[in-house]
């Protein structure tokens, strides 16, 4: 590609969260952008492009002038590079020392076009929802913003709904007994589209005391943004949430767009150079693949808890002879720092009675174990890149989650979808475990899961059709928003 070709190329800056899910979504989304003829300048913080580097190789990038990768401080100390960052400390310095950075990489960009013809003007920023120190930013180079919200319509709804909250006097919570009294069982009956909703089930976000709290402030400052955008983006799908996602619409000034699964439109492109691209801040280890080559169909248990979610040894503990008593044949990812201040350590005797037919990795490639035909089911954290990307396989769940939308994901995919159950307690017991993974892989539960998810399988891949919803949508965004 020559470089007046480069220079005349519309200019779209996609900024990420910086955590695993968010940036393996916007990473996505960047891909289709640039196969309809955009540069791309994707931005991470240079805590998570080291980690990219070290998990995808020194060399993933080169030979792509209309693609490429700049970098901000994340203002937090220097930590290991193979573990999550603690997110509390993490949405406080994205609310206080990202804007600075970010105007400045703004700022060179701008230089950059003036001076060279290899890197066209800015003309768009899609960035995560959850930035607003970009909306500051952008309307001060007054450059148009996309707000792309890597979650579900329903979690983007009741989040919007935050502030409403406030003013019922139902958040914060008035003190720390009203996690464990039934309060939290009170229905809520006027967000639109989520009937017979409990406060339980909305994201966790709002359950703090304290009202200077980082996260709850983090979430009310970007739910402010949320009118202030030109279009804003969600990775569902119509069918999925055609209620919620046309509530939204009439609800906020701006254009909502349900482009998903994001995976099912990449995979609908001819081969092109940003294939080798990966998304893992960890190295994906392949060799399960081949494990479960050998495997029955629909036989495996599938268990990944995510990229952030941490538990102690005891509930680990537990949830291992859970799996073990099953008798069934597991795949089970355990990060390096899934068990809080301490390795994730299994007892021996479970290693002894289980090496026949469980397998364990610290990474693996989700989307393509979702795939396989082996997996019957998948016992997960409920974060939105793990529900979407089961839907688009067909996989039933078994939901254990953790915090912020996992709770508002569980309930869309236990009340709304039918094809989940959720593990209620958070101090998990083995027996607890054993029943439900054996009720979703052989109950006649699980059956009925299975047949429903397999009919929603096939609606996201008639939305991703050349005539589908999100394909349609795409092409909106691109011609209507972003050119």
């Amino acid at each position: 590609m020559g470089s007046e070709e480069v220079a005349k190329k519309p200019h779209v800056v996609c900024v990420t969260l910086p955590f695993q899910s968010h940036i393996k979504a916007m990473l996505k989304l960047a891909k289709l952008l640039h196969h309809r003829g955009f540069h791309i300048t994707f931005v991470n913080t240079e805590f998570n492009h080291k980690r990219f580097l070290k998990s995808l190789g020194l060399n993933f990038l080169d030979g792509l002038p209309d693609f490429r990768f700049e970098t901000i401080p994340d203002g937090l100390p220097s930590s290991d590079e193979d573990a999550s960052q603690d997110v509390s400390l993490l949405c406080e310095s994205l609310r206080k020392n990202f804007l600075t950075p970010f105007h400045g990489l703004l700022t060179k960009l701008k230089g950059l076009a003036s001076t060279s013809n290899t890197c066209p003007p800015v003309t768009h920023i899609v960035s995560d929802g959850w930035n607003a120190y970009v909306l500051t930013a952008a309307e001060k180079h007054q450059v148009p913003v996309t707000l792309f919200f890597t979650m579900s319509a329903s979690s983007i709804m009741a989040y919007a709904h935050f502030p409403a909250l406030m003013e019922k006097g139902l958040a914060p919570l008035k003190d720390e007994s009203c996690l464990t009294n039934g309060y939290l069982d009170k229905i809520i009956d006027w967000i639109p589209g989520m009937k017979d909703i409990r406060l339980r089930d909305l994201p966790t976000n709002f359950q703090v005391t304290n009202p200077d709290d980082s996260v709850w402030n983090f979430v009310l400052e970007a739910i402010e943004g949320l009118g202030k955008a030109e279009a804003v983006v969600l990775h569902t799908f119509d069918a999925l949430e055609e209620d919620v996602v046309e509530a939204l619409s009439s609800m906020l000034h701006s254009r909502v767009y349900a482009i998903g699964p994001l995976q099912s439109l990449l995979n609908r492109i001819p081969k092109h150079p940003l294939d080798p691209i990966g998304y893992s801040l960890w190295k994906e280890e392949t060799e399960c693949l081949q494990w479960l080559n050998s495997k029955a169909p629909n036989s495996v248990i599938y268990v990944n808890f995510g990229s952030i979610m941490i538990m102690t040894s005891k509930t680990l503990i537990e949830f291992a002879w859970g799996l073990a008593n099953t008798k069934l044949p597991f795949f089970w990812v355990i990060r390096p720092d899934l068990v809080a201040g301490e390795s994730a350590i299994l007892p021996p005797e479970f290693v002894a009675e289980t090496k026949q037919r469980g397998l364990i990795a610290s990474w693996c490639p989700q989307e393509q174990v979702l795939n396989h035909p082996a997996v019957g089911g998948f016992l997960t954290h409920s974060g939105w890149n793990s529900i979407i990307e089961s839907v688009s396989a067909g996989v039933p769940m078994l939901c254990w989650p953790f915090f912020s939308d996992q709770q508002t994901n569980t309930w869309s995919s236990c009340k709304k979808w039918g094809i989940g159950i959720e593990i209620i307690s958070n101090d998990v017991k083995r027996d607890e475990v054993e029943k439900l993974v054996k009720e979703v892989m052989e109950g006649e539960r699980g059956k009925r899961m299975r047949n429903k998810a397999m009919e929603w399988k096939k609606l996201a891949e008639e939305a991703t059709g050349p005539h589908g919803s999100s394909s349609t949508n795409l092409d909106y965004l691109v011609n209507q928003v972003l050119l």
